[in-house]
């Protein structure tokens, strides 16, 4: 049953996020990932939302692929990369 990572991240440092973000391009699709929605909160509806989060969305044919994915060695390093250039929230749905 299809699975979904949805993270919800506030940049501080955009040059150091963006060494994390190079260091994981096209890892979830090794994992059978694909993006869903990326982007920036376009309207808060309702609660407290930060105005400047982004919201990444990506789906994995199972929760199997998506742990390994986020479990995998080069996932790690991208996460070390990202330590201190934004506040990251990781969350895994079952569909």
């Amino acid at each position: 049953m299809p699975a979904y990572v949805v993270a919800t991240v506030t940049i501080s440092d955009p040059e150091k996020f963006a060494a994390y973000g190079a260091a994981i391009k096209g890892l979830a699709e090794e994992f059978g990932g694909a993006s869903v929605v990326k982007g920036a909160v376009a309207e808060i509806l309702e609660g407290d939302v930060d105005p400047n989060e982004r919201v990444v969305v990506t789906r994995f044919p199972d929760a199997e692929s998506a742990r390994a994915y986020l479990t995998s060695d080069r996932y790690q390093h991208g996460k070390d990369l990202r330590e201190g250039a934004a506040d990251a929230r990781i969350r895994l749905l079952i569909d």
